[in-house]
Parts: structure tokens; sequence; C-alpha cells
């Protein structure tokens, strides 16, 4: 019996790491842009509600039928209605003799007992979440356990909303019961929680977001995003048969200087992590200068001379202005990549487009 739910635990445990890369991007958004920073505590909290959330589909999902045209279910119905008909299940199935107490352990290994025991089980986390993260208060906390008990019950009982041709699980009133049971179970240990970890609702007071540094995982984050939408750009220019060069210079120029220099240091990107350039010193607006130097060297320079070594290079420059190319090129790239490595591990470095630019990145 153990073993029937070992199997879906360890299959939630081997999806958990896909799973938490694709929750990541959208997580680190959301906590950028509502809190202003990642708190450790928060975010160990978060992907642990995830880690649940996925060992509580997967136990009550799988094993899944072999074939999608399943048979039904060898019952009259595929519903009990019957309140504590889990009591009947163990009557009828113990191997304990109430007189005598030495047998009293056996109901430990009882099917029905240990089935009970599971459905308990298996939405306290979810109460323990509800109160100390969400700060649900426990009206909310029992008709929210009572929702997911139902929206279990009823994706097992309509073979997961008709992908199945007959249920592999009936509708069982008693889990409705167990399942809401252990929700308030762990509404009420929360309290105990509560009392040993920080109050969530607190993590951020004393905060200040000016002085935090501004990560290399924020600033990759936020380039993504700028690139998402300008290489829809770029194929557009290149269908209309603008020069793919040309069209990348202008895309650079018009969205990384003069786009910043009219928001006053954001790009969309930027924008969505809540992160801005400024300026040396403590002048508000960043200079247009100061910005065409930073994406100069970044994009134009470093990111141009990859950019045209196999679009005009390989196919128009002679052999031996080709090979110096190419060369000089790789030097660059390393050059760019052990500096890269250096600015990760020694915090006290700046990437070389702030330094010799004048500029940096802040919170805000």
């Amino acid at each position: 019996m153990i073993a029937f739910y070992l199997f879906p635990i360890s299959y939630a445990f081997l999806s958990f790491p896909v799973a938490a890369a694709v929750f990541t991007v959208p997580f680190l958004i959301v906590q950028y842009r509502r809190h202003g920073y990642i708190h450790k505590l928060r975010a160990l909290i978060l992907y642990l509600l995830l880690l649940y959330l996925l060992n509580a589909v997967y136990l009550i999902l799988l094993p899944l039928p072999d074939s999608l045209h399943n048979a039904p279910p060898a019952a009259d119905s595929y519903f009990q209605w019957t309140p504590f008909h889990f009591l009947a299940d163990i009557a009828r199935e113990t191997r304990v003799s109430f007189d005598r107490p030495s047998t009293y352990p056996l109901l430990f290994g009882e099917r029905a007992v240990l089935q009970v025991a599971f459905n308990v089980l298996l939405t306290i986390p979810f109460g323990l979440f509800l109160r100390y993260y969400f700060r649900a208060r426990w009206v909310r906390c029992l008709l929210l356990s009572f929702g997911l008990s139902l929206l279990f019950e009823t994706t097992q009982v309509t073979g997961i909303f008709g992908i199945y041709d007959y249920p592999y699980r009936l509708f069982d009133v008693d889990d409705l019961m167990t399942n809401t049971l252990g929700g308030m179970i762990g509404y009420l240990a929360a309290e105990w929680l509560a009392n040993r970890l920080p109050r969530i609702d607190r993590l951020d007071e004393g905060v200040d977001l000016s002085a935090k540094r501004v990560s290399y995982t924020r600033r990759l984050l936020a380039a993504a995003i700028d690139w998402c939408i300008l290489l829809p750009v770029c194929a557009v220019l290149a269908v209309m048969h603008v020069p793919l060069l040309y069209a990348y210079a202008s895309v650079v120029i018009v969205y990384f200087v003069a786009v910043p220099y009219a928001t006053n240091g954001r790009t969309a990107g930027k924008w969505v992590v809540r992160i801005r350039i400024r300026g040396r010193g403590d002048k508000e607006r960043v200079p247009l200068a100061a910005l065409a130097a930073r994406y100069g060297l970044l994009y134009l320079i470093a990111g141009g001379a990859n950019l045209t070594y196999p679009i005009v290079a390989v196919r128009d420059f002679p052999p031996l202005a080709l090979i110096p190319y190419a060369v000089g090129l790789f030097a660059l790239n390393l050059w760019l990549a052990i500096h890269l490595i250096r600015c990760l591990f020694n915090r006290r470095r700046v990437p070389f487009h702030d330094k010799w630019s004048g500029t940096r990145q802040i919170v805000g």
C-alpha cells in the first residue's frame, strides 16, 4: 500500500527540476515587480509550494490507465455518498481484535486506515501555505481546502475531464471530509510555524531598494525580454529587404539609446524587472552620450563584430583579411568571457560597458 503512494511521489521529485526551471522566469518577474528584489525565504517557500503541488497532482492522477479507452470500474455507482463509510471498510477488513490491545498496531497496516491517513496528510501542507504565506483566515482555508478536494474528486470521476472513456477512481464523500480536515490541521499547525519563522508580511520592512545591487540574473532577464521584442522587428526588416547590419544598428540605436533617454534609463525589459540606468554621480537623467557609449560598446562593437563575421566577412573578405579577422574576433570573445567570469565571481568588478560609459544600473 505504501509503495502505491511512493510511486507518484518519486515522479514528482524527478520532474521537479523541469517544473522549477519553467517556473523560475515568471517567479522572478513577479518578485521583481512586486517586491523589487528576491527574498530567499519567500523564494524557498514558493518553490516548496510548487513541489507540494506536483506531489499532490501526481498522487491524485497516478497511476493512469493503460489506454484512453479504459474499462468502466467494477462498481454499481461512480459515487460514494455515505459519510464515514471508511469506518465500515475498516471494520470489514481489519485484522484487529478490539478485546486484544496487542493487535491495535495492526491498524497502521490496514488499507482503509492508510487511505484515510493519506487523504488527511495530502492537504496538511495546503493549509500551512494558506495561513503562513497567503495569510488566509480560517473560513477561506476551509472553503479552499474543500474546493481543492472537490477538484481532485471531480478530476478522478470524470476520467480527467473526459480524457479517459470511464472514471478510473470513484468520487468519495469521505475523501472530501478527510481532505478538508487535513487543510484545517495544516491551518492550525501554521500557528506553531509562524512563531518560529519571520512573518511573511514583514519581510520587506526596512529594506532599502536603492542600496540593492542589481544582480546579473536580473540584467540577463531584462536583456532577454528586450531581445524577445526586438528579434521579430529585425525579422520584419529582413523581410522588407533592409540589409541586416543596417537593421541591427538602427534597432540598437533607437531601442537602446533613444528609448532609454526618453524614459529616463528604461527599456521594456528593464521596466518589467524594475531597474534603470543612471549616469555618474547623483544625476537623475542619464546623458545621451553615456547611453550611446554604453550600448555602442556592448552591441555595436562587441555584438556588431560577431554579427559581421558570418554575414559579411565570410562572404566578401579575401582570405588574407579573413584570417586576422577570425583571430581578432576569437581574442575579443575570449577576453569578454574571462571578463564576465571575473565580474560574476568578484562583486567589486564592474562590467566594461558600465565602467567605460560611466553608467550603472539601479533598482527603481
